[in-house]
């Protein structure tokens, strides 16, 4: 198991929990989900310092970037991610409805959490702040650094970072299968496995599908801004898009991005600062999923799933996700505490989250960092105007 990746780990556990929970006694099912409810309080205590750890060190580094480019860079890539968020929502509307049961596990349970099984105990791990205040704190921290002389408060800002990303790395993840696990063993003991399963296969298809219209749209207008043949530009990022679906890491694939990105004629200067730059802030493929993944649970909750509701959520996660870690799974860590706070998610429907979100990481990383050369292509297109 050591030597297996995230996804085949998460696999694995969906499975064996599904298996638990079909042929186990309940005070099997209720041990597991005891350690589930622990880690789930861990996790909810974490959310806050994931949110400072990253946003903050991350608005100071921006700061501190190269001006006019750095404006111009981010205002594309942001635009990029909400347009995203916002594709993936109203094809969620429209396409949802039609392949997903609607009030599927309310119309089965009155309460579907009253159909788990209640742990041995629980331990009360509750935040140091609350999430909006965290958000609050990282934004003031991180504009203050950029602000200020001197380098103290950002050295600070990003030791808390690495600390941080060595509680995801270290903690979090590695005790992550055995969360999914428990909880899909429960949610078998309770009889609503099966349909959540045909919700992810459902779900998992059109994220892909998604993906790859947006990238076509990406390249269809950096190509005509740029005046390059947009097929030719998507046919030289493949090794990136390919690349990333072996790595899950939008950093990890950078030199393989920068390289191809010079190949579709982007200037050096360009290329260098932006494809490094992106790969923390243009996260389009991690917004689809994040967006299409909370619409299906949400709609199989019966929820509310208003564009007035969802619109902000969008609007935040292009900020909140801002230098989410290189580790599989960062952007979901950094999107939770927006959707307990700003979606209503518990602890169960988190952990669906997260286990929905990971099954397809690679694909939506190798949509962000693909999408990061036409990015590039836009952006020196926008630098040879303005210096014109």
């Amino acid at each position: 198991m050591k030597n297996l990746g995230l996804l085949p780990k998460i696999l694995v556990a969906i499975v064996l929990g599904v298996g638990i929970g079909s042929i186990s006694p309940i005070w099997v099912v209720k041990g597991l989900a005891t350690f589930s409810g622990l880690f789930g309080n861990f996790l909810g205590f974490a959310i806050p310092l994931i949110i400072i750890g990253f946003i903050a060190p991350g608005i100071g580094e921006l700061g501190k970037g190269a001006g006019r480019l750095l404006g111009v860079t981010t205002g594309v890539a942001y635009l990029s991610t909400i347009l995203a968020g916002t594709l993936a929502y109203w094809v969620s509307v429209s396409i949802f409805p039609h392949i997903l049961e609607v009030g599927g596990l309310v119309n089965q349970y009155a309460n579907p959490e009253e159909a788990l099984v209640k742990p041995f105990f629980t331990v009360d791990m509750p935040p140091i702040v609350g999430v909006m205040t965290a958000l609050l704190l990282a934004f003031t921290l991180g504009l203050g650094a950029t602000v200020i002389k001197g380098n103290a408060l950002q050295n600070v800002m990003v030791d808390l970072r690495d600390i941080v990303e060595k509680l995801i790395a270290s903690v979090i993840i590695p005790l992550l299968p055995l969360h999914i696990l428990s909880v899909f063993s429960n949610l078998t003991y309770g009889g609503q496995v099966t349909m959540i399963l045909s919700v992810f296969v459902k779900v998992f298809v059109m994220i892909i599908v998604l993906h790859l219209f947006y990238l076509f749209v990406q390249y269809m207008i950096a190509g005509q801004m740029g005046r390059k043949n947009p097929f030719t530009l998507i046919k030289n990022m493949l090794p990136a898009y390919f690349t990333a679906i072996g790595t899950q890491s939008s950093a990890a694939t950078i030199p393989v991005t920068l390289n191809q990105t010079k190949k579709n004629g982007v200037s050096e200067k360009i290329a260098d600062f932006v494809v490094p730059l992106c790969a923390t802030i243009h996260l389009s493929g991690s917004t689809i999923t994040l967006v299409s993944c909370s619409m299906a649970v949400m709609m199989l909750n019966d929820m509310t799933t208003s564009f007035s509701m969802m619109f902000p959520f969008i609007l935040m996660l292009g900020v909140t996700m801002i230098a989410a870690p290189g580790v599989p799974g960062g952007a979901v860590m950094a999107a939770l505490g927006l959707m307990e706070t700003m979606l209503g998610f518990t602890t169960t429907l988190t952990s669906l989250m997260i286990a929905l979100y990971i099954a397809q990481d690679s694909f939506g990383t190798a949509c962000n960092v693909t999408g990061d050369g036409a990015i590039a292509v836009i952006t020196d297109r926008l630098s040879e105007e303005k210096a014109a």
